[in-house]
């Protein structure tokens, strides 16, 4: 609904990349955060910026968690929060330099955060809190939506799943959780014993500055996006909220009407993309595929944090991109299988979501990669986190400086070390602030609904928790990202960890010495040719077999172009297709798609 032509709506990020996807602990309830509320509130050194330390203490003395988890909360508020690509990089270099436990401590003692956003973030937790009645009827009841969903609109939520992804869960949850929200913000004096706000409590505007995290809007369709206290403290809702020029507050009732009226559904969330952002169609369609690959994006005309690209159902094709169109983006991969999906520009967050049977190679990511109910998917990336949820038979060649985050529902995942590049890759790593160390791409952290479980790597029974393997040297292989691209980039960001770069040159030897005994055999020119022969038929057998023919068959392409955005409008894919490959020998296939 909207009041006077002004509109309020859930900010997609918190939602999107601060909820883990896991069911919360009990100790981040609304009980106990309101104590915390007000246990950080009557403490010095807790209030308005809340240090490490102090988290520390409340989490592991007060709620009983492990340090590690603590510190997981911690660091993805921080990834969340806006940080320069210097100031994530000059945090590397410090992490980097730290050799022992008391030294990290020390540097992650300098961190701090806004205490009442963090306490909002530890809140949205609850957005994938499982309930009952979510769990019998597939959507909480009574349901708070302003109109009732349209066939699109349940075709877009059932396609998400995902409430991190859901624009529609995340206005159910505000607006079901609204007066809860606000009362986090009331400070303690104003509170019943009980925590609740009472009805002549008031709200400090900088506790409602806080509330930015989670909402934002605008004076009307087309207008600038404001934080939310800007568009509360003038113009048409100043008086309905109730805001005091004098005391520089808000009365909690009528700030809670004025917000309530005045929510409405993101217009750049991924309903609105799907309705009417950019679609782009594709330039080939696969003989024999059951529906067409679908592209939607907003991100000609979205705001920073709201861009995103959805990419649903690629079937048996090749899809390569580097483009400002993708810079900052949050990405949905969605439905697609036997796909070979190359996005190499600076990401802003990538979910890889019910995908199959495919390979997905990604430019650096500045805050998290979440892959969920997938089989047998390849991702490669350099990303801010790494998350798996629910997925089984998947390959995870990382490089990141947090600990990758294992949630419930896996199955043989196996974590391998970064290895591939592209030319202008370092320069799209400084651009969003991701270094080579800290590395730990062989530490993950194993999250359920109880807490952190205890790995035991390379268990072989499936109900083991950790369900996860380290990739062994001796089946390690680099990647050759196939495309002409311009940069400076020759090797792998700080290069293969010691043992598996030993496994590469052992592989290397061997390759040489195979060279030197055919050359020794003196072959004639007709056992050459036969030979010759011989090895390219076992060589076609090896691709046939381990599904390899068609991801170089897609790679050639039917006329070179770039790689680059063409200068004039692209209308239609065939237009748009930009691709440009090293050659890879004969072979005609399908031309990798651009979006």
């Amino acid at each position: 609904m909207e009041v006077d032509g002004v509109s309020v709506w859930p900010r997609m990020e918190p939602f999107l990349l601060g909820a883990l996807q896991v069911a919360p602990s009990s100790k981040l309830s609304l009980h106990y955060l309101r104590k915390m509320a007000i246990y950080v509130r009557t403490r010095e050194g807790c209030f308005p910026i809340l240090g490490w330390p102090m988290w520390r203490h409340i989490a592991c003395g007060k709620l009983q968690f492990p340090e590690d988890l603590a510190w997981l909360y911690f660091e993805t508020f921080d990834l969340l929060i806006g940080h320069t690509a210097e100031e994530r990089l000059e945090w590397a270099e410090c992490l980097s330099q730290c050799s022992s436990k008391s030294e990290l401590d020390q540097q992650r003692n300098k961190l701090s955060v806004d205490t009442l956003q963090f306490l909002l973030f530890l809140y949205i937790q609850q957005l994938n809190r499982v309930s009952l009645r979510t769990s019998l009827i597939g959507e909480e009841w009574p349901s708070h939506r302003t109109r009732s969903p349209s066939p699109s609109d349940r075709e877009a939520k059932t396609s998400s799943q995902n409430k991190n992804w859901d624009d529609q869960a995340h206005l159910s949850f505000v607006q079901s959780h609204l007066a809860e929200i606000l009362e986090l913000l009331v400070e303690p004096g104003q509170l019943s014993q009980s925590g609740q706000g009472l009805r002549d409590s008031q709200i400090s505007l900088q506790a409602v500055r806080s509330l930015g995290l989670l909402l934002e809007g605008s004076l009307s369709h087309g207008r600038a996006v404001q934080p939310v206290h800007r568009l509360l403290t003038k113009g048409p809702l100043q008086t309905q909220a109730g805001y005091s020029v004098i005391s520089h507050s808000f009365p909690l009732h009528k700030l809670l009407s004025c917000l309530q009226h005045t929510l409405t559904l993101n217009p750049f969330g991924m309903t609105a993309c799907l309705h009417s952002g950019k679609k782009l169609a594709w330039a080939q369609q696969v003989e024999g595929a059951m529906k067409r690959a679908k592209i939607a994006r907003n991100t000609h005309m979205a705001p920073p944090g709201s861009k995103m690209v959805l990419m649903s159902q690629v079937f048996k094709q090749t899809l390569a991109k580097t483009s400002e169109r993708l810079t900052g983006a949050n990405i949905k991969i969605h439905r697609c299988s036997d796909a070979f999906i190359y996005l190499l520009s600076p990401l802003r967050s990538v979910s890889v979501d019910k995908c199959r049977d495919s390979t997905v190679v990604l430019g650096p990511v500045e805050t998290s990669v979440h892959i969920h109910s997938c089989q047998n998917v390849r991702v490669v990336c350099v990303a801010g986190r790494i998350a798996v949820g629910a997925s089984s038979r998947c390959t995870i060649h990382a490089l990141t400086p947090t600990r990758p985050l294992l949630l419930p529902g896996n199955t043989d995942i196996t974590l391998g070390p970064f290895h591939t590049f592209y030319p202008s890759m370092e320069d799209h790593m400084a651009s969003v602030g991701l270094a080579v160390v800290p590395n730990v791409w062989d530490r993950p952290l194993l999250l359920g609904t109880e807490g952190l479980i205890k790995p035991y790597v390379n268990a072989s029974s499936n109900s083991d928790p950790a369900c996860y393997r380290l990739l062994p040297p001796a089946e390690f292989h680099t990647l050759v990202v196939p495309f002409q691209m311009e940069g400076d980039t020759c090797e792998v960001p700080g290069g293969l960890p010691p043992l598996y770069q030993a496994a590469l040159d052992e592989k290397q030897k061997r390759i040489q010495n195979w060279q030197k005994t055919v050359m020794e055999a003196r072959l004639n020119k007709k056992q050459k040719r036969q030979f010759q022969e011989l090895v390219e038929v076992k060589f076609h057998e090896w691709l046939l077999e381990a599904g390899h023919r068609q991801e170089l068959d897609s790679l050639i392409p039917p006329a070179y172009a770039s790689l680059k955005d063409s200068d004039g409008p692209a209308t239609d894919a065939a237009r748009d297709n930009d691709a440009k490959h090293m050659r890879t020998g004969r072979g005609v296939g399908q031309s990798p798609m651009a979006c």
